[in-house]
């Protein structure tokens, strides 16, 4: 696996926040036919988000064409769905606490960034299986993920946050709550919940909704 001095700073640490905050945003009283989640008045679609996941899931074929290593590649990885929801959603949170304080960033610095990681991964074709192993990234969506990343660099330095220290996290984190807030995130009850503490996903409990398992391109598409 590459090595790289850069992290990412957003996905790393909203997957190590797994307790659960007290306060959750409950699902909206009004139904939002095809959405996935709706935040701050934008939808995304159930289409939308069954698209990423199988764009992972074709590269993840592609990357290996052995059917028992596939197989064993989909089941490291059953919660594809609900994992790339968290991301579509932070994502947007993070954009929105970037863009209110004022960061930006270019197409040269993604240029820059992927130079450098390319290089220490041996070649971009090491760097996009590396991420698509690592982070359950598509190739054709590296250059997203490089902004993403860039973005909560160049926003933790706005905030003068160090992301190596506790307190430094905490000020980050609390900037991407208030982003979270006045979204106002909407998530489908199949999906669960979006914690506005703890910026993450959160399932909720309906006995109602069933979940459909297998070992297909859209296995871990919940019902």
């Amino acid at each position: 696996m590459h090595r790289r001095n850069s992290r990412r700073t957003a996905l790393v640490l909203s997957t190590a926040a797994l307790v659960a905050a007290p306060l959750l945003t409950a699902c909206g009283s009004e139904a939002h036919p095809g959405a996935a989640a709706v935040v701050g008045g934008d939808r995304i679609t159930v289409a939308q988000l069954e698209s990423r996941v199988n764009e992972v899931r074709d590269a993840q074929r592609a990357a290996i064409p052995d059917d028992a290593q596939y197989s064993q590649a989909i089941a490291k990885s059953g919660g594809l769905t609900r994992a790339t929801l968290h991301t579509m959603v932070l994502d947007k949170v993070l954009h929105r606490a970037a863009a209110d304080a004022g960061v930006s960033v270019t197409r040269r610095d993604i240029q820059t960034m992927r130079a450098g990681l390319e290089q220490q991964a041996g070649g971009a074709k090491e760097l996009e299986q590396g991420w698509l192993q690592q982070y359950s990234v598509a190739p054709a969506r590296l250059d997203d993920s490089l902004r993403t990343e860039i973005e909560a660099q160049k926003l933790a330095k706005r905030l003068g946050a160090d992301m190596n220290a506790p307190e430094g996290q905490a000020l980050f984190w609390k900037a991407l709550s208030a982003s979270s807030k006045k979204l106002d995130i909407d998530l489908n009850p199949r999906y669960g919940t979006w914690d506005v503490q703890k910026n993450k996903r959160a399932d909720s409990r309906t006995p109602w909704v069933r979940e459909v398992t297998g070992t297909g391109a859209g296995a871990d598409q919940e019902a």
